[in-house]
């Protein structure tokens, strides 16, 4: 595995009322490498992310993207040691073997095609998108959910980010059990990996659909990071910053729980507030209880 962060040559610069203040010394930042996925020799993405985990991006990423049906379809995961200039392998090709009879969909495996805000693609065609294709029904999914416990699930998340604390350049994403407790904890330079990875992860561990858990990150909600969570069969998503039109039109679509702006001790609930325990004497107003900024 390569590494994840690396020392660089840096000026700090601090401008005061008495006048500006310059030193030179070498700083730590966060290392952002491509990642090539192979399926049976053919290349289906290529992404640019964090090294390390690795093997659980690659699952994460065909199983979101509805590439592959179950964690199963994948009989082995491997990189091909390819070298830069050095003649250091740089581990940044995945290979996957397909199990016998499993029956990739390569059609999908562009990312693009309907996933990020700049591929043209009306909303509702990008919802209809996701919805035809899942395979799990979150909306039935019975888990309650108490705003306590879902306002410091951040603070949990944040917590686990270790590579963030010497760098500040990364995003998380966390796997939570519907009382609070974290699972899994995935860092990278791209939200969408660090989804991808955790969901890898419950992938590996026989995990999905993920009834009854709940998907944090540390972004803002994008269309994309709750796709990704449909497809995992998560029922609630929860993220530190806003949300986008198009990711609380997929929610409410899906059936899902979405909570934004999660920052103790306030928190916006924009779809699936059926799910959020209420006390009667505390419950606010519907208006209300989507305020929380």
């Amino acid at each position: 595995m390569g590494r994840v962060t690396q020392r660089t040559p840096a000026v700090r610069v601090e401008v005061t009322a008495q006048g500006v203040r310059s030193v030179s010394r070498p700083d730590t930042v966060a290392v952002e490498e491509p990642l090539e996925i192979r399926v049976a020799g053919e290349s289906v993405s290529v992404t640019m992310r964090t090294p390390g985990d690795d093997f659980d991006l690659t699952l994460g990423y065909l199983l979101a993207e509805g590439v592959i049906a179950e964690a199963t379809d994948v009989q082995r995961l491997m990189h091909c040691l390819d070298e830069d200039e050095t003649g250091s392998p740089t581990y940044n090709v995945v290979d996957v073997t397909l199990a016998p009879g499993a029956r990739p969909d390569l059609s999908r495996s562009a990312r693009h095609t309907y996933t990020t805000s700049a591929c043209g693609v009306c909303g509702k065609t990008s919802i209809e998108a996701v919805t035809t294709r899942r395979r799990y029904a979150v909306e039935s999914d019975p888990v309650r959910l108490r705003p306590e416990t879902l306002v410091a699930m951040p603070t949990t998340l944040r917590a686990r980010q270790k590579v963030f604390d010497r760098t500040g350049g990364l995003h998380a994403a966390g796997i939570f059990a519907a009382d609070g407790r974290p699972l899994a904890v995935r860092e990278d330079v791209g939200r969408h990996n660090a989804v991808d990875k955790v969901i890898g992860w419950a992938g590996r561990e026989g995990l999905l659909p993920l009834t009854g858990h709940v998907l944090v990150v540390s972004a803002r909600a994008s269309f994309e990071l709750v796709q990704k969570a449909v497809m995992a069969g998560v029922p609630a998503l929860v993220a530190v910053s806003a949300p986008s039109s198009l990711a609380v039109s997929l929610a409410r679509e899906a059936g899902m729980t979405l909570v934004a702006f999660a920052r103790e001790p306030k928190l916006t609930v924009y779809a699936g507030e059926q799910r959020l325990v209420l006390e009667r004497n505390d419950a606010p107003a519907p208006a209300a209880l989507h305020t929380g900024q």
